[in-house]
């Protein structure tokens, strides 16, 4: 949610970010006239109940016909403010929907325009390169006996998997490696909740657009998460944080879930894009001035991982109309797949400033006198299932085994490589 006061004093900067994501600039109108028909609301109910106390008052001096005259008053002023109260009710609730409609403010050097306007920052690392005709991940993966797709597919269905024996263990490597490499960075490790709460769901901004993505449970109204980051937002909600230390810091790993409504035909062979994968993510809860440098801090452990697995990759800053409505900016780390012939995203990292927060009503103090303020969040991925998909094409052999960088190595028994047999 963005700060109101932005709202009031400075619609046109809200405008202009729209504008920048290619949205409809309406929604700050409709914003505007909400938050002015709440504060009327609240003038003219504050307005009755100030005369609802002055006539109890009189009515408590007087006697007779006057008093009897002053009850019918009572009565009737009492109805008006029942009917005021509801009408503030209906009035907050109308505001709050429409401030809520208004996707974050976009930090400005964001490219403008939608998916296809992206701005490469770097490419790092030289492409894999081969003197034979590469295979894909998956043709690997099932020649290795390391991905199980058809009983996958057996078992629940389309888009899910196994992956079994060194594939397992690759998967889980990753996860330990990102772990570590966390830990040592001052991130707190944490097993999140994988189903959560609709407020909790709704705070983060993915009950918006990305609300079709998502699996709902009715009979429980829990929702199943996409992302840690959902559980890791919502674990400081309605708390005062203590950051004189500095940012607080945590790294959850889970399961995740999505439905992938709307990708029927795209990245349906393999692992790119599944219903179920594991996920390790980076959340920080950071003073909103140190939020940009924070943000370029998940960029550079993300690349060290990269960069570790031996991995070509290039970073993009995303444009404004594919952020999404939590995200103020956003670098997606995209590796090189050789079999297609191009860059496909692994992680992204997102500055969310203090959007999710006033959501989630997440605060802290700059110093013990003063006064509360939202703090600002940011997410990003230091590993996926999905990263399988470019270590087996990259690091693929001749013979059809496929070399184990070097770092994973010790969470695979100290194997050098993935072979048949």
């Amino acid at each position: 949610m963005i700060d109101p006061q932005i709202l009031r004093e400075n619609p046109d900067l809200l405008r202009a970010s729209l504008r920048t994501r290619g949205a409809n600039e309406g929604l700050v109108d409709n914003a505007l006239a909400a938050d002015q028909a709440r504060r009327d609301a609240i003038t003219a109910f504050e307005a009755l109940r100030a005369e609802q106390n002055a006539i109890g008052k009189d009515v408590a001096k007087a006697s007779g016909p006057e008093k009897d005259a002053l009850l019918a008053s009572v009565k009737k002023l009492s109805d008006a403010v029942k009917d005021a109260s509801a009408t503030v009710s209906e009035a907050e609730e109308a505001a709050a929907t429409a401030l809520g409609a208004l996707p974050n403010i976009v930090i400005e050097g964001v490219p403008a325009g939608g998916e296809e306007n992206f701005v490469t920052l770097k490419e790092v690392g030289i492409k894999a390169a081969f003197g034979f005709e590469p295979k894909d991940h998956l043709d690997l993966g099932e020649a290795l006996g390391i991905i199980d797709m058809e009983r996958g597919v057996k078992v629940s269905g389309s888009r899910f998997y196994f992956l079994k024996g060194a594939g397992a263990l690759l998967e889980m490597g990753l996860m330990q490696l990102g772990m570590k490499v966390a830990m040592e960075q001052g991130f707190v490790p944490l097993v999140p909740p994988t189903l959560v709460k609709p407020e909790i769901m709704q705070g983060t901004g993915f009950l918006g657009e990305h609300s079709a993505e998502v699996y709902h449970l009715g009979e429980d109204d829990l929702y199943l998460t996409g992302t840690s980051e959902v559980a890791l937002a919502g674990y400081h909600s309605g708390e005062i944080l203590d950051l004189s230390a500095g940012p607080l810091r945590y790294a959850g790993l889970s399961t995740c879930y999505r439905r992938e409504a709307g990708s029927y035909g795209k990245d349906t062979k393999g692992i790119i894009r599944v219903h179920q994968f594991q996920k390790l993510e980076m959340f920080s809860y950071v003073d909103p001035s140190d939020a940009e440098s924070e943000h370029e801090r998940l960029l550079s452990l993300q690349e060290q991982m990269l960069q570790s697995l031996g991995l070509a990759y290039r970073v993009i800053d995303v444009a404004a109309g594919d952020l999404g409505s939590s995200a103020a900016r956003k670098y997606d780390v995209e590796a090189w797949v050789p079999t297609q012939g191009a860059y496909r995203e692994l992680t992204s990292t997102s500055n969310c400033t203090t959007f999710q927060s006033r959501r989630l009503n997440v605060r802290f103090r700059r110093d013990k006198d003063a006064g509360t303020e939202p703090v600002a969040t940011l997410n990003g991925t230091l590993a996926t299932t999905r990263w399988i998909v470019a270590i087996l094409e990259t690091h693929q052999q001749a013979d059809g085994s496929v070399a184990i960088p070097e770092i994973l190595r010790p969470y695979m028994g100290g194997a050098s490589a993935i072979s048949a047999g």
